[in-house]
């Protein structure tokens, strides 16, 4: 017979972060790991098998798993299959300078603490959602950029089905290699993924990789910085996060969607913020890439819905590359770009290796040999080193720049067509 958990919830203080709302004084049942034998004093081994057995008992019941929160990480080996219709829930919000045990250097709350070098530790399936926990890789470098753990990642989607309706929220990565894999394929093409109050600083430089996810993905107030886990044993070193820009990876890649919806995202010290591909659209707004080589890279593989509405945003291109490879917006491919109230300025930062220029070499990089059109809107454009704010090395480009602000602090309305 199995204990029921029952947490007595006094106010909704994790809304926020998809917890339903309960009244005072009423009562919310969960059935608890520690219940099916997951223990903080367990092995990762053992805590791994009680935990696969808890999900498998959870998957036709629809049920939800509570990650009792403790004053030790539950140690827990890889290779964990989220099935169908589980929910993994913690106690925490976003935790981005982590929590930290009064006595030890170790988050405490509803932690999984991993080791497991071969093995992806959760792979999730339809109709599930992991939430309020914290993933610490305790044996991850935090100063030397030689020891660096290719870890496999931490949260990916399954291979060998179709996945619908995963449901990521606040949650708090430390020393992670690779968070998010959502690589699908044509052949199990996914929908519906939501990613929102997420933080983390992967040392592939790669916070959420998405491909072939249709039907309206949602990464939703995300948020990448080398000072994640500050409490628990520092920031990482400006060493570490020039090997990280080093890597030319982007935070965010988007490949194969539907309309995406990109809202409040922020990066710092990756090579590239994000990356549009080929086969997608949607839009994005409200973000910060600072600390980057490249802030935007928008492709595009036909006319028709290779489109992006880009708008709200801010750009910092300072490292990673001479200054000449420097560009806080690249646009290739084809498909319409249109770009309102970005802006874009560059100085240097203590934290990771800036060109000794401190700017950018332009506003925007236009190139490639296909016809695609770009429209720039209110936008403000200063410390790049070029005469104009757009390097033009598309001659079938259509671009328009209106009421913008050049680095000289003069509007900015030109044509090129």
């Amino acid at each position: 017979m199995l204990r029921i958990s029952a947490i007595i919830i006094f106010c909704a203080t994790l809304v926020g972060c998809g917890m339903s709302e309960v009244q005072s004084g009423e009562e919310s049942t969960r059935y608890s790991i520690q219940d099916f034998g997951v223990l903080p004093d367990n092995s990762p081994e053992v805590n791994k098998t009680n935990l696969q057995k808890a999900i498998d008992w959870a998957s036709p019941r629809g049920a939800a798993l509570w990650v009792e929160p403790a004053d030790k990480p539950y140690a827990v080996a890889g290779g964990l299959v989220l099935k169908d219709n589980v929910s993994l829930i913690g106690v925490h919000g976003p935790t981005p300078r982590a929590t930290v045990h009064p006595e030890d250097k170790v988050p405490v709350g509803s932690v999984f603490a991993i080791t497991d070098e071969e093995n992806a530790f959760l792979t999730v399936k339809t109709s599930t959602q992991i939430k309020g926990i914290q993933f610490w890789y305790p044996n991850q470098t935090i100063t030397d950029p030689n020891a660096i753990i290719a870890y496999p990642p931490t949260i990916k989607v399954a291979q060998d089905q179709r996945v619908e309706g995963v449901f990521l929220s606040c949650l708090s990565f430390y020393g992670e290699y690779l968070p998010f894999d959502f690589t699908a394929s044509a052949n199990y093409a996914c929908e519906l993924m939501t990613f929102e109050h997420c933080y983390g600083y992967p040392l592939s430089g790669e916070f959420i990789k998405m491909d072939y996810v249709y039907d309206v993905p949602r990464v939703l107030h995300c948020h990448v910085n080398p000072g994640s886990q500050r409490w628990l044993g520092g920031q990482y070193s400006k060493e570490v996060v020039d090997a990280v820009i080093q890597k030319k990876t982007y935070a965010y890649t988007i490949n194969h969607t539907d309309n995406a919806q990109l809202i409040d995202l922020f990066t710092f010290g990756t090579y590239g913020g994000i990356l549009l591909g080929d086969e997608s659209y949607g839009q994005l707004t409200n973000f910060n890439f600072d600390c980057v080589a490249v802030g935007i890279l928008k492709q595009g593989s036909n006319t028709k819905n290779r489109n992006w509405q880009i708008a709200q945003g801010s750009i910092i291109a300072n490292t990673g590359e001479p200054l000449a490879n420097i560009h806080p917006i690249i646009i290739e491919g084809q498909g319409h770009t249109s770009l309102s109230n970005v802006e874009a300025f560059s100085g240097g930062n203590a934290a990771l290796s800036t060109v000794p220029e401190n700017m950018s070499q332009d506003f925007i990089l236009v190139r490639g040999d296909q016809k695609l059109t770009v429209s720039v809107w209110g936008s403000r454009m200063r410390n790049y080193f070029s005469e104009s704010p757009i390097t033009l090395e598309n001659d079938q480009a259509m671009v328009h720049f209106a009421g913008c602000i050049d680095k000289d602090e003069k509007f900015f309305n030109r044509v090129y067509q």
